[in-house]
């Protein structure tokens, strides 16, 4: 009987811990939320064409979408190779095989691109590197508005050495 309590009340401490986690991420992505108005007024004495650093750009143009996949083929983006406009997004989607997610290696980006594209990828888990998506269909989208003309190399951090990466070439 004793040990069926201490689990019960270890359970209860575990899942109270993992459930705080949610609340504070809220709360970061408010505060995160709140600075982004100050950020954008900003704006209006930069140019039309550039962000400041730290201001996500909107996508302008079209979305392309990019499917992550890992099955009995490999793990893969599908397609792995995109070319893109400026002011295009790219929208990937969970399909199988997860988690996965979208990360540029930051000394593969050059110094005068990194802080906008950091600014275009919403909620990074890391540098450059999106949350992990787990669940099919869930989906992840990056803004390449403000970003200069370039091929950037992108991966799936679980599954990189399984050779799940592409390129992004903004024309």
């Amino acid at each position: 009987m004793r040990f069926l309590g201490f689990v019960v009340v270890s359970s209860t401490i575990a899942l109270g811990a993992c459930g705080g986690g949610g609340e504070k991420a809220a709360t970061d992505t408010a505060a995160t939320a709140a600075a982004t108005p100050k950020a954008d007024s900003a704006t209006t004495a930069a140019p039309a064409t550039a962000a400041p650093a730290g201001t996500a750009a909107p996508i302008t143009g079209q979305t392309v979408e990019v499917k992550m996949v890992g099955d009995d083929k490999g793990y893969r983006f599908e397609p792995a190779d995109i070319k893109i406009k400026a002011g295009d997004g790219v929208k990937f989607v969970m399909v199988s095989g997860g988690p996965h997610n979208v990360a540029f290696d930051p000394a593969t980006i050059p110094a005068d691109v990194k802080p906008q594209l950091s600014a275009n990828m919403p909620d990074q888990q890391g540098e450059l590197s999106s949350p992990l998506e787990v669940n099919p269909n869930q989906t992840y989208t990056i803004s390449f508005a403000n970003i200069k003309p370039g091929t950037y190399p992108f991966h799936c951090t679980p599954h990189l050495a399984m050779g799940m990466k592409g390129t992004i070439t903004v024309q």
